[in-house]
């Protein structure tokens, strides 16, 4: 498999909802801000709410609704913009020191304040996601790259053979992945080009079933030939996603050249 065409599997992947490992936020922080933030705020303008008027104050609260969005999970943004709507509510609107408002002026702002508040928390996180998408995208076209270089240029099968080892490691987040050449031994389970996995002749669901117990075998082709494959032993943790499970049959298809140079295996 070429370097072009495991790009072009990764933006079909990532146009059909593949998730990306890469992007996370803290949402415990992120909800302790959303909440006590606008309050801090609203006390801080007790002293201005005279002079200030109820608009500018209202998109004092915008600003800390998209910073809160901006920096954690779309739940923190909205929770946000609730605490800001009830503070600008408490504090600043007549009568103070209570969640009523008697006019109606300041009434259609709060609810201005809360719509807003939501609107932008959405913009926000969903802005966050995509510059992690585009990130982890660029990581990964990286990877085949500098991989693909190398295939070109080594002398040596082994060196490739070892990089590729390593970016699988790291990739899939492996307890260990070994090269094997030579007949087919078993019948282990299957990694295939698609990033699926076929065990015993069935497909496995690996996003609720998870690894299967055991080594995983991905397999090496060149000009049709079996080259060898890749044992993978996963970690303890998640399945990777499948435009990560894409990029390590990428890198693993890398190798066919060099491989072939050093004379395919056969299957048994």
């Amino acid at each position: 498999m070429s370097t072009e065409t495991g790009i072009r599997r990764l933006h079909h992947a990532a146009g059909s909802g593949g998730s990306i490992a890469a992007w996370s936020v803290r949402e415990g922080p992120a909800v302790a801000a959303g909440l006590m933030a606008p309050f801090v705020v609203a006390v801080a303008l007790v002293p201005f709410r005279t002079d200030l008027s109820h608009t500018d104050s209202a998109l004092v609260f915008v600003v800390v609704v998209v910073a809160i969005a901006s920096l954690g999970s779309r739940a923190a943004g909205v929770l946000a913009a609730l605490s800001a709507a009830a503070w600008f509510d408490y504090f600043l609107t007549r009568p103070y020191w209570t969640f009523g408002i008697t006019d109606s002026s300041d009434l259609g702002t709060a609810l201005l304040l809360l719509v807003v508040g939501l609107i932008v928390s959405h913009l926000a996180v969903r802005t966050r996601r995509l510059e992690a998408i585009t990130d982890t995208d660029a990581a990964y076209i990286a990877r085949m790259h500098a991989t693909a270089v190398l295939a070109q240029s080594a002398g040596s099968a082994d060196v490739v053979v070892a990089h590729v080892n390593g970016e699988l490691t790291e990739l899939l987040g492996l307890r260990d992945c070994r090269f094997e050449s030579g007949t087919l031994l078993g019948q282990p389970p299957r990694l295939r080009r698609d990033g699926s996995l076929t065990y015993g002749g069935r497909r496995r669901d690996l996003d609720a079933d998870g690894w299967p117990e055991g080594e995983i075998e991905l397999r090496v082709y060149g000009n049709g030939r079996y080259q060898g494959r890749f044992m993978l032993t996963p970690g303890s943790g998640p399945v990777p996603p499948l435009l990560a499970r894409l990029v390590a049959v990428t890198l693993a298809g890398e190798t066919r050249a060099v491989l072939d140079a050093a004379g395919p295996a056969r299957e048994g």
